[in-house]
């Protein structure tokens, strides 16, 4: 059987690893181009092999350059588990996902009324996916852990304006004291230190998705292995 998203995170962290998730993204609101020619399937090898436990890969089109076809070059390249991260709205994007061999999607509390986020967790649940429910702020987090989602992200910038302000970790560190015993929280965004990565995870994190510091980073390879050590 493969290898699901959590148990690669949990897997990492067991062996001594910081469970990194290493994240594709064509380009963003803030930063612009982000693979500067790159091949993506490539790069997303060169992730898992400096030891990234998983892969994150943002399909959206308008915003942040992605598609589905990323999706499906990066699935095809890499063994890890792979996250679909987008503004996913339906059923329709959840069996598309499937297909596109990716084992983990993203929904975002902001974006969805609380039945729409329960209906989507279940039909996930259903095609044998994984979720990873996003919340940046105390009331999006007090009304997610009933939906029990695999996964709860907690995204140090505001996705609802693109992630163009200057989050920090100091979101991940107050919010995390409000998550019920036991939950799996991921830290998002606004990570690019060994330093952050060891906070967050010292703090209780299950695991660290980190994007546009790897992804700007000269030697993408030392970057991961970097944050990968980051509790050695």
């Amino acid at each position: 059987m493969e290898q699901t998203f959590s148990g690669a995170l949990g897997a990492a962290r067991a062996s001594g690893r910081a469970p990194i998730i290493s994240e594709i993204k064509a380009r963003s609101p803030k930063e612009g181009d982000l693979l500067r020619g790159r091949d993506p399937a490539a790069l997303a090898s060169t992730m898992e092999s400096a030891g990234a436990a998983c892969i994150s890969v943002v399909t959206e089109p308008e915003h942040f350059g992605g598609g589905l076809d990323l999706l499906r070059a990066v699935t095809s390249a890499v063994r890890v588990p792979v996250l679909r991260k987008d503004f996913v709205r339906s059923e329709k994007d959840i069996y598309e996902t499937v297909r596109a061999g990716a084992s983990c999607l993203l929904l975002i509390a902001a974006l969805l009324d609380e039945p729409l986020l329960a209906e989507l967790r279940a039909c996930a649940r259903c095609e044998g996916l994984e979720t990873l429910v996003e919340v940046h702020n105390e009331d999006e987090l007090r009304r997610v852990p009933a939906l029990e989602p695999d996964l709860i992200g907690i995204n140090n910038r505001d996705i609802l304006r693109l992630e163009l302000d200057d989050g920090t970790i100091s979101n991940t560190l107050e919010l995390i004291r409000l998550a019920p015993p036991g939950t799996r929280v991921i830290s998002e965004s606004a990570i690019s230190t060994a330093d952050e990565v060891r906070s967050v995870l010292e703090a209780g994190a299950f695991g660290v998705l980190v994007g546009t510091s790897i992804l700007k980073a000269e030697d993408t390879a030392q970057a991961v292995r970097t944050l990968v050590a980051a509790l050695g």
